[in-house]
């Protein structure tokens, strides 16, 4: 047996397979199949050709015939029917004014090939027809006001029915209607009870026959509504349908209408309930304002009761529909082709359904099997039929009917009986692409009888592919579940059955994943502003995005100011219509991926308007506003503003807050103001315009509320008490006339003493005891009172100078640029003011060494509070200091304390002044130095260390000089000719050995290889080789000008700078030299200190407080604690210094080495 399973796993290669099947198939016999037909209830239009479809495919291709009402219908008999070419499909011609009705009957298409007949459904054609309304003479129909009337309309019979429906001819337009006056499903028109606006003269009811496009009209109705006096109320009744209950049978799968009119006054109201069960609100429409029930999509749930019910104040009434649903047959499993190899099984089932339940019938080739000759590999069995060992030449057309009371259902299914080879109809060598992680579809469509088995191999065929990741389908369909990198590559499909082998090659690519890394963020933005939607993205290399941008899920607006770029989305002055959700889409030919973001656009809250001032006091009123639009950002805040036009026009104060959810505010308000009020409102963007002003409302004037604020009591002369406060604003002065009421006593004094002033912020209270304690009050006064008992301040008279010192001065040396003072408080009384703090005064009186006398300028040291010690950084070592100790106050220093005088001991000498080296020789060079600019003691002698450096920038051994202090001078013999040197210099007193200067110089060469190599200069030959080196060694000295230009070093240079100090630098082990040549010495800080990273030389941490160095903001010192640039020493260079210490090779050094 034979199934042929058609899969498609990607779309685009639809039409490829397609073409490929039928390719397959074109040769190979097939029983006739019906593709085309007329619906079996064909109504036709008289005006137009009569056209009966029916086709039918085969191998041959069928040939057709026809029967009318069961007979034979010889087409060519009749030469107004014809039959298309390749084609059973007929045409009735009757434009030459044959009559429709002459063709009407039932009629079935035949399709027969040598394999087998396939036949058509029955269909019944019936020509449409719109009847003429009879004739009539409608009499006026007069009715009294309130009762019920029914205008019939009675529609002649069509085919198919008319749509009916009312018009209302003054307008025209379809009559209106309402509860009271509506339409019922026979098109008869009802009303619950008449009104005298119901009377007219024309009422036509009008019916439209579809098919024909024609309308037919009904004669007018008079309707004359009499009024007699008023019409009583009564209970509701049915119209339509009588009695209290109906029934209704509909069939499954159409639509079920059931209406329930009623009649009374006032108007009842229409229900509907299913009395067994919930109504399907799904598939439910309640019409003509609830008085037709309609169901769609009927089917067997739906039967039960259903009950309506009709209700106004004076009763209610009910009616009981019973509703059963039939079916016509429909199918459960129609029959399928089957296609079997010779002595194959099969079997063709045939199953429906219905109500009643329909009975299935079966024919072959057109005749009903029980009239064929009898076949023992075929078996009937009510709706099966089943084959065993079927033969070549067996194959048929088997016609199954399934019929009942309310229709049939016919189907053809052929029995082809085969024997063909496997065919794969997969197109060969197809690429298959797919996203890593998503599953892969690999197709191998295949036709065979015997059905072949399909296996599948990848790359080298090592086994067949069946099991995790891989899934072999039914159909010949490889899945790979979850595709990954590793599953890309040729697989091939074999399907294989008893009469040969077909095989396919298939090709799959796993790609990465399209991703959005970016995703565009939602974006509050101002109008008139840029914004930027990001999108960036990853994709597989071979795949190319589409970046597509959305807007509201449509696309953007035809809007220059929409900017697409690669990866964003730019919006140009953005307007208040650009907000919506924005979308990326990034699409390749395998995937996408999207993110929206969405954009609000924000402006400035417009202003609020409408103010109104209610609930009017003497010290409060009532404002309420309208806000303004807040441009999609919620209002946070309304500022009540206000306007004083008394005593400040034209300016205007805040006054209060309230939040962005309230419109009134309850407002405090204060005397003798002439008060109008304005409001702004405050978004996320900020404020808006302020509204426009309130009316001005006036508030009455008051005592003040409140005294000054401020008050302060301060002496400014020893002898005077300064009494002084902030001004009342008009807004506090509560009323004309304001003065201040100052009153004052000395602490502990009964008796106050007070002065009023105006218009003044001070007041000066003269012949005080110097700084004594004053209780001080302000009070405020107006034309209307005094303000509140005023708070009492302290305050103090002016201060004096200090009249006392402060005793009992120590100093303690701490190093030798470091010392501690201690001295004893003074007292209070002897202070006469604030105790501000007190002040060391100390200067240099000169250095203890007799070659540097020295005097500098006095200097302070301030430490403030109550401070009985402090410290004294940044002395010179080795000198004379003297001090004394002042307290101050605010208005001065006291008296200076006796004078101490104090030694700091010697300290580290500093660089030498100079080192100079001159006269060099074959073997000697000749040293000059200068003594350090601060020796900071004696001077206990000179330490020289030198190595020689080779033509490699390889430093030799260290030696090392002792030199005595009263040398300024030497000459350095038994050295290397035609060598360069390294010097470090540097000087000593017993607190040890100061930082070093370093120079460079460099040996002359041996004078006998000169006067040897003048006397081959003199050689011709040679004349030629210098010159030729010469010129090399000038373009090297050019290369390494340009080079030194640009990288600020040469190589002997760099190499030194690789070295540290030879003084800080671990020996070798081995020669007992330092590791490397170095010139950074007279850079490098003394040992225990560390360089910032500004440079400066900082001492290591100390125990010493910064507070106790007094009030000096944040100082400096050097390596040995003294204030940097008190007394640095300048460092003195020789020019040589700057210039590269690395000579260029001369000529005669360049051929030494050839000698």
């Amino acid at each position: 047996m034979i199934l042929v399973w058609l899969y498609f796993g990607d779309l685009s290669g639809v039409s490829l397979f397609v073409v490929h099947l039928k390719c397959g198939f074109e040769l190979l016999p097939q029983p006739p199949t019906i593709t085309h037909q007329s619906p079996k209830d064909y109504i036709v239009d008289p005006r137009e050709n009569i056209i009966v479809r029916c086709e039918a495919k085969g191998k041959p291709h069928p040939s057709f015939s026809w029967t009318r009402n069961g007979m034979h219908f010889d087409v060519d008999e009749d030469p107004k029917v014809a039959m298309k070419p390749h084609s059973g499909t007929l045409v009735i011609d009757i434009s030459g004014g044959e009559k429709a009705e002459m063709y009407e009957g039932v009629y079935q298409c035949t399709a027969r090939n040598e394999h087998g007949t396939a036949v058509s459904n029955n269909i019944a054609i019936r020509q449409s027809r719109s009847p003429l309304w009879s004739k009539e003479r409608n009499q006026p129909i007069v009715v009294q006001e309130g009762v019920a009337l029914v205008l019939e309309c009675r529609p002649p019979a069509g085919l198919p029915p008319p749509i009916v429906f009312w018009m209302d001819n003054s307008k025209p337009r379809k009559l209106s209607q309402s509860p009271r006056v509506s339409q019922g499903l026979n098109g008869d028109l009802y009303f619950s009870n008449v009104v005298p606006s119901d009377s007219r003269s024309d009422y036509i009811c009008y019916a439209r026959f579809p098919h024909t496009q024609t309308i037919q009209q009904k004669q007018p109705i008079t309707v004359r509504v009499m009024n007699n006096g008023p019409a009583e109320d009564r209970r509701p009744t049915f119209l339509v349908p009588q009695g209290t209950t109906s029934s209704k049978m509909v069939l499954r799968g159409h639509v079920l209408e059931m209406e329930c009119i009623a009649e009374g006054l006032p108007t009842p109201e229409v229900s509907w309930v299913k009395v067994s069960g919930e109504l399907p609100h799904n598939r439910l429409s309640l019409l003509n304002f609830h008085k037709t029930l309609r169901i769609t999509g009927v089917t067997e749930a739906d039967a039960g009761q259903y009950r309506c019910t009709a209700k106004n104040r004076l009763g209610t009434i009910h009616h009981t529909i019973t509703v059963n649903v039939k079916a016509a047959p429909y199918w459960i499993m129609a029959p399928n082709n089957l296609v079997l190899a010779p002595l194959e099984n099969g079997q063709l089932i045939c199953r429906a359904s219905g109500n009643p339940k329909p009975a299935i019938s079966w024919a072959m080739n057109g005749v009903p099997i029980h009239n064929v000759p009898h076949d023992p590999s075929r078996r009937v069995e009510d709706d099966t039929i089943m084959f065993t060992d079927v033969q070549s030449g067996s194959s048929a057309v088997y016609q199954c009917n399934a019929s009942n009371d309310h229709g049939y259902l016919l189907a053809n299914a052929f029995v082809n009986v085969l024997a063909e080879p496997p065919r794969v109809l997969t197109p060969p060598n197809k690429v298959y692409q797919v996203i890593r992680n998503k599953p892969a579809i690999l197709d191998c469509s295949s036709f065979g009888s015997p059905l072949p088995k399909i296996t599948w191999f990848k790359e080298s065929r090592s086994s067949v592919l069946d099991g995790d990741p891989y899934t072999a389908h039914d159909n010949g369909t490889l899945e790979v579940r979850t595709a990954h990198s590793s599953n890309s590559g040729k697989y091939t499909c074999v399907a294989r059955n008893s009469l040969g082998i077909s095989e396919n090659h298939v090709y799959l690519e796993v790609k990465e994943p399209t991703r959005i890394l970016k995703q565009p963020e939602y974006k509050v933005v101002l109008r008139n502003r840029d914004v930027v939607f990001e999108c960036k993205v990853t994709h597989d290399s071979s795949l190319m995005p589409t970046v597509t941008w959305l807007k509201d899920d449509d696309e953007l607006p035809d809007d220059e100011r929409f900017v697409v770029d690669v990866d964003s989305l730019t919006i140009k002055d953005v307007t208040e219509s650009d907000a919506g959700t924005y979308t990326c889409i990034m699409n390749t030919t395998l995937d996408q991926d999207s993110a929206s973001a969405k954009l609000t656009v924000v402006e400035y809250p417009d202003p609020p308007s409408d103010l109104e001032l209610t609930d009017h006091r003497s010290r409060s009123v009532q404002l309420t506003w309208t806000p303004g639009d807040d441009h999609n950002s919620p209002i946070k805040k309304f500022l009540i503003q206000y306007e004083d036009a008394l005593h400040d026009h034209g300016k205007w104060h805040n006054l209060t807050e309230v939040p962005g959810t309230k419109t009134t505010a309850h407002l405090k308000l204060s005397p003798y103001v002439h008060y109008s009020f304005r409001v702004l409102a405050l978004n996320s963007v900020g404020y808006s315009e302020p509204s426009q002003p309130s009316q001005q409302y006036k508030t009455n004037p008051a005592a003040p509320d409140e005294n000054p604020a401020g008050v302060k009591a301060t002496g400014t002369e020893h002898n005077n008490l300064v009494i002084s406060w902030k001004p009342m604003t008009a807004l506090q002065s509560n009323g004309p006339g304001l003065q201040y009421k100052v009153s004052w006593r000395q602490k502990n004094v009964d008796e106050w003493l007070s002065s009023t002033v105006a218009n003044v912020s001070k007041f000066t209270v003269s012949g005080t005891p110097t700084f004594v304690p004053y209780e001080v009050q302000v009070q405020a006064v107006n034309k209307h009172g005094a303000g509140p008992e005023p708070g009492t301040v302290v305050g103090y008279s002016g201060e004096d100078l200090p009249v006392a010192a402060p005793d009992n001065v120590q100093v303690r040396v701490v190093n030798s640029t470091l010392a501690d003072v201690h001295w004893d408080p003074v007292s209070a009384e002897s202070l006469r003011g604030h105790l501000n703090g007190y002040k060391i005064y100390y200067w240099r009186e000169r250095s203890l060494h007799k070659r540097n006398p020295h005097h500098s300028e006095q200097q302070i040291l301030t430490f403030n509070g109550n401070k009985t010690h402090g410290k004294l950084p940044g002395l010179h070592p080795y000198s004379i200091y003297n001090l004394n100790v002042r307290v101050f106050n605010g208005r001065g220093d006291g008296p200076a304390s006796s004078t101490k005088q104090f030694k700091t001991p010697e300290g580290v000498p500093g660089q030498p002044s100079f080192l100079r080296i001159t006269k060099p020789s074959l073997d000697s060079l000749n040293l000059e130095w200068g003594p350090p600019a601060h020796p900071n003691g004696l001077l206990t002698g000179y330490t020289l260390k030198y190595q020689s450096v080779n033509s490699t920038n390889d430093l030799g051994p260290v030696e090392k000089l002792k030199l005595p202090p009263n040398e300024t001078s030497m000459t350095l013999h038994n050295l290397k000719y035609s060598t360069r040197y390294k010097f470090y210099f540097s000087a000593e007193t017993v607190k040890g050995q100061g930082p070093s200067i370093s120079e460079e110089a460099v040996t002359v060469i041996d004078e006998a290889m000169a006067s040897r190599q003048v006397d081959i200069a003199t050689q011709g030959w040679f004349i030629g080789l210098m010159c030729a080196i010469a010129l090399l060694i000038l373009v090297l000295l050019i290369v390494c000008f340009i080079k030194r230009n640009k990288g600020g070093k040469y190589p002997v240079k760099e190499k030194e700078d690789a070295h540290a100090d030879p003084e800080v630098q671990p020996m070798k082990e081995d020669d007992c030299t330092f590791g490397e040549y170095s010139d950074s010495e007279d850079h490098k800080p003394l040992k225990g200190s560390r360089t910032s990273s500004n440079g400066t030389v900082k001492r290591d941490d100390s125990d010493d407080s910064l507070v106790d160095y007094g009030d000096v903001g944040d100082p400096q010192f050097n390596e040995d604690g003294s204030f940097i640039g008190q007394y640095s020493g300048k460092k003195e260079r020789d020019t040589a210094e700057c210039i590269e210490s690395s000579e260029a090779p001369s000529p005669i050094n360049a051929m030494n080495s050839f000698v």
